[in-house]
Order: C-alpha cells, then structure tokens, then sequence
C-alpha cells in the first residue's frame, strides 16, 4: 500500500513521525489506513545506527578473552544498502562471503537528547526488523572500523513493517528466529541482551540528536553464518526469513549482482 497517496499531508514518514510527536494523531490515521500492511519505505535522508555484539554469546565468539563490554559497539549504515520486504539481496562481485544477521529494530518516533532511559519508550514509534546482512572479508580491510563491510549496496534488508509502540508490550522479552531455506540459524530474545533497547536509546542520544524516522538496529544473536565450521555463505537462490514475535517475518531471496 502507498501510505504516501493516502496520506498526502505528510511528505514522507519523518514528517508522519514529527506530526505524531506533536500531538497530532497521525499513527492512528496510518494504522487504519494500512492495517500493518505498509512497505518500509525508503529514505535518502534516513539515519540507520547499527549495534555489535549486543548478546553475550556473541561476545564469547570472537575468542578473545574479553570482558563484557562496558558500552555498546556502535557502527552506520546507509539507506541503500538495505532493500524491502520481498526484494531481492545482492551478493556483490567482489567477494563470496555474504552473511546474514537478523535483528530488532527501533523506530524513532520523538526526536531528543540525552533520553533517561526511563522516558525511552516514549520516543519510540515502533519496531521492525532488519536483515543486516554482511560482506565478512570486507569487514576487516580496515583497522578500527567495520563500515565497508557494512555498507555494500542491497546487501540486507528492512521491514516487512513497522509496528507501533503500543502493539509492542514487553521489549524485555521479544524473541528472533533466523531461517535460511526454512533451517534455523538463529534464535534468542531481547531478555538476553547485554544493552537493552531503552539502554540503547538512552546511550545513542547522548552524542547526537536522535531525530523522528531513525532507525536503531539492536544487534543480532550467535548463528551468523561465519561461525560455523566451515562457513557457511548465503549464495544465489537461498531464502532469508527473520522472525519476530510481535513484528512478523522480514523474508529476502539472495541473487548475485550484476557486475
């Protein structure tokens, strides 16, 4: 469905969120309209804030002997390298290790700084999921930054919707599934993880201005692809599903890019 033909007095869902945050009832109008039916859409302006290795056994992956960490790792992704629900991944041709990472989203409905995390929900519109999918050896071309392997064109995806904040009762305990051709990958629920979702805004908003329309993606569970013996790479034909309960399935097929 077109939220924008049907609602034509927001521009686009930064200004449907800036509405709703100043009082006017502009979630309802959309709800109605769509019935939890919308497309994420797109956004060149669109800020994605991205979390790593926010569940303890991910940690313990990396076999380094490190403590928990005392803050969240953080890093950015760019709007187009996400695709819809239903889109097709690209596996670039520059390299054959595209991973998968199912992940929570936040939605930022109501901008702000330095957000006590008791007040944190009240600046959230909603929760999607992200599929934030990985170039792995592109992650290390650099010393002190993962942002390359991030940041390939169409290599994850958002959606399949976002769910507002009052259909979302506990974030405490919301759990994921990660399939790959119908096989389980992944699986854990927000209970576990080392920053919690109201941290996590509380945190992020300390050093920039959190505006209506981010998107905060929580960090992804023990499974990824590149953590198995041998790895095992998502190529051309495979079907990537990551379920929420609450959200719904984000579900991609993969296809390789035209070089």
């Amino acid at each position: 469905m077109d939220l924008g033909a049907r609602l034509p007095r927001y521009a686009d869902l930064r200004a449907l969120l800036a509405a709703e945050a100043a009082g006017e009832p502009a979630l309802a109008q959309a709800r109605e309209l769509v019935l939890r039916a919308a497309r994420s859409p797109a956004s060149a302006d669109l800020r994605i804030v991205c979390v790593g290795v926010n569940y303890a056994e991910r940690n313990e992956e990396y076999q380094d002997a490190s403590e928990r960490p005392k803050y969240p790792s953080l890093f950015m992704r760019a709007p187009d390298s996400l695709v819809a629900h239903g889109a097709t991944i690209l596996r670039p041709p520059e390299s054959a290790q595209l991973d998968y990472e199912g992940e929570i989203a936040i939605v930022i409905g109501k901008g702000g700084r330095r957000i006590p995390a008791e007040r944190a929900r009240e600046h959230v519109a909603g929760l999607t999921i992200v599929n934030e999918g990985t170039i792995r050896d592109w992650l290390r071309h650099g010393k002190f930054n993962v942002t390359q392997g991030k940041n390939f064109a169409a290599s994850g995806a958002i959606g399949p919707w976002i769910v507002t904040e009052d259909e979302c009762p506990d974030f405490g305990d919301m759990r994921l599934a990660t399939r790959v051709n119908g096989e389980l990958r992944q699986q854990d629920s927000t209970r576990r993880m080392m920053f919690p979702l109201a941290e996590l805004i509380r945190y992020i908003s300390t050093f920039m201005v959190l505006k209506p329309g981010d998107v905060i993606a929580t960090g992804t569970p023990t499974g990824a692809g590149a953590r198995f013996d041998p790895p095992r790479w998502l190529v051309p034909g495979d079907t990537v599903e990551v379920e929420v309960d609450g959200i719904g399935v984000l579900s991609n097929t993969v296809a390789d890019e035209a070089a």
